[in-house]
């Protein structure tokens, strides 16, 4: 009897942005001011972060792409008006493009400022953006051997959504400069091999009792078991240049969570992979991004992370073909390979003319870009010879 399909899951979007001068690229601290712009049913679904520059969205719980990606643009869009009137707007990067070497503006929070006393110069430089992803799973004891299963993929999933090198008004050396901030806090690693749901909550309680958490709040595992909801978060990503990239992110994260829990259920061990070269490959995907080589945590060899896109679209395609999902992604991916990661694209845009303005400007308008109309770059995208596997995303 041949396997059973790969269940069909729920999946939500948290995407946290920027707030920026477009007259001189700076972030601007008017979080609150813009929330209190806000009415409606985006009043709730619109949230302060860490710094006073940030500003977070929560979608709905969705079954369907299509729906997911007309929610974030309309968040996108209903923020970013909010924002213009308060002489701002939204940028989805993972990085401010001046930095800030100082401690951010917090906002005005018990725990943020508990943070700052017990972390002190770690939050030197933060306020860095991400997009998370939460996928329904209800069984707690699944949901921690889907983590395991997924493990060797997060790296390939991490590099696709590179969105960050630039900081300090220069090019870092990294696509994703977000990930080695984020990596200063405590538990921000990919998440160990748990064997069950008593060790997963066993090792959170002991890394609050070493002092190392304040609260659960800060597992910043790159997958962990939400709080709050029935839910697997995936943490591992810039944010998302588009929103289109965003609910590529999240289909493959779907698809990938949907394979891996149908392995669970057929009893299918989870593949072997060192904590060690997953922490490498990690570092390895914010340095040389989606158009770079990595690790392949499977095959042990060093290939285009292309080739390992190709692998992962592979993997997940029968999940894919379930949702009906497979259109969108082998889309998505095709749009990637023409016009480049986002690092690619804020790269290009900076050697243009070497002005941070023209990067800022890039960022403004992919924020609000729909799918079918990503911002080119202003020079041809090199990218690997090497397609993805099966032909239909090159």
């Amino acid at each position: 009897m041949g396997r059973p399909d790969p269940p069909a899951l729920t999946v939500g979007v948290e995407e946290e942005f920027l707030l920026i001068d477009p007259e001189t690229g700076q972030v601007l601290p008017v979080c609150e001011d813009v929330r209190s712009r806000l009415g409606g049913p985006e009043a709730e679904q619109v949230v302060s972060e860490l710094a006073q520059f940030q500003i977070e969205t929560n979608s709905g719980v969705h079954t369907d792409l299509r729906r997911l990606e007309e929610e974030l643009l309309r968040l996108r869009r209903t923020v970013g008006e909010a924002a213009a009137g308060c002489g701002a707007r939204l940028a989805a990067c993972g990085t401010a493009l001046f930095g800030h070497t100082d401690l951010p503006p917090l906002t005005h929070s018990a725990r943020y400022r508990n943070m700052r006393r017990h972390y002190r110069d770690i939050l030197r430089g933060q306020g860095v953006c991400g997009c998370h992803v939460h996928v329904g799973i209800e069984d707690r004891e699944e949901a921690v051997q889907v983590s395991n299963h997924v493990r060797p993929w997060l790296p390939v999933l991490q590099a696709l959504t590179s969105n960050s090198p630039i900081s300090y008004g220069h090019d870092t050396g990294y696509a994703s400069w977000r990930a080695i901030v984020w990596g200063r806090w405590p538990s921000t690693d990919p998440p160990p091999f748990f064997h069950s749901a008593e060790h997963y909550d066993a090792l959170v309680a002991g890394l609050g009792d070493a002092g190392v958490i304040l609260d659960e709040g800060m597992v910043y595992w790159q997958v962990r078991l939400s709080r709050t909801w029935p839910t697997m978060e995936f943490r591992l990503s810039d944010s998302c240049a588009t929103a289109g990239e965003a609910v590529l992110l999240a289909g493959l994260i779907r698809a990938l969570s949907a394979t891996a829990l149908a392995d669970v259920r057929a009893g299918v061990a989870p593949p072997e992979v060192d904590q060690t070269l997953l922490s490498a490959a990690c570092w390895g995907a914010a340095r040389g991004g989606l158009e770079g080589e990595n690790l392949d945590l499977l095959s042990g060899a060093r290939v285009p992370v292309w080739e390992s896109v190709g692998r992962l679209l592979d993997r997940v395609r029968p999940a894919l073909a379930v949702t009906g999902d497979l259109p969108l992604v082998v889309s998505g991916l095709d749009r990637l390979r023409r016009h480049g990661s986002g690092a690619v694209r804020q790269r290009h845009a900076l050697r243009r003319r070497v002005s941070l303005l023209d990067v800022a400007d890039l960022l403004i308008r992919q924020t609000q870009a729909a799918t079918g109309a990503p911002c080119r770059a202003p020079a041809p995208i090199p990218v690997p010879a090497a397609e993805p596997a099966g032909g239909e995303a090159g």
